[in-house]
């Protein structure tokens, strides 16, 4: 049985989350939390990360996305930074392309103890500078803001180009399935190292 496992829970007057993640896992992932893309979303990162995760979330959707979305970054954040603790052994960088269909996405992580997300649309000059549409009330700032939440709780440094698509799913796919093998990557321990891979000997 995996050590490297977590179970998040978080209750506020807006949101009630639970989410389990186990970094070794064999990508059994499954999500209800009231936002059905959201859902497909976080199945699709656990299952090309290899992470065993499970989310059950209610919240405050009589007033919009906002809470619940947030909320569930910040505990997957919050699994990810509890199981790797000070980071020994691990990679500690990722990084993964993906397509989806038009759509090109590049994902960097870096579990650096710095939270910081910069997201970079690098698509021609005539496709808008931000992937439009939306799926139900998800909308791609909803996905930014989710992002966000996740890498200051979790203590990463992210970086997300969005090198081509037009499709809002697509895009948004595209992102996340990256995400997940980038963080497969990051969060594996590399067998020749057994402390901190910093040369400073902590993050």
């Amino acid at each position: 049985m995996s050590t490297r496992r977590a179970t998040i829970q978080r209750k506020t007057k807006e949101t009630q989350i639970t989410l389990t993640l186990d970094v070794d896992g064999a990508g059994r992932a499954s999500a209800s939390t009231g936002l059905p893309f959201l859902d497909h979303m976080l199945t699709l990162l656990g299952t090309h990360g290899l992470f065993d995760l499970t989310v059950k979330g209610k919240g405050d959707l009589d007033i919009d996305v906002h809470h619940t979305n947030e909320d569930i970054g910040i505990t997957l954040g919050q699994a990810f930074d509890r199981i790797l603790g000070d980071r020994k052994g691990i990679n500690r960088y990722g990084w993964a392309y993906v397509p989806m269909e038009e759509a090109l996405a590049r994902v960097v992580v870096d579990f650096s103890g710095r939270p910081k997300l910069v997201v970079r649309d690098a698509r021609p000059a005539q496709v808008a500078k931000r992937p439009t549409g939306s799926r139900g009330a998800y909308q791609w700032g909803d996905a930014e803001h989710f992002l966000e939440s996740f890498t200051r709780a979790s203590k990463t440094t992210l970086h997300i180009d969005i090198l081509a698509g037009s499709d809002f799913h697509h895009t948004v796919e595209a992102v996340f399935k990256a995400l997940g093998k980038a963080l497969e990557q990051a969060t594996r321990q590399h067998p020749r190292r057994k402390g901190v891979p910093s040369s400073k000997g902590r993050l």
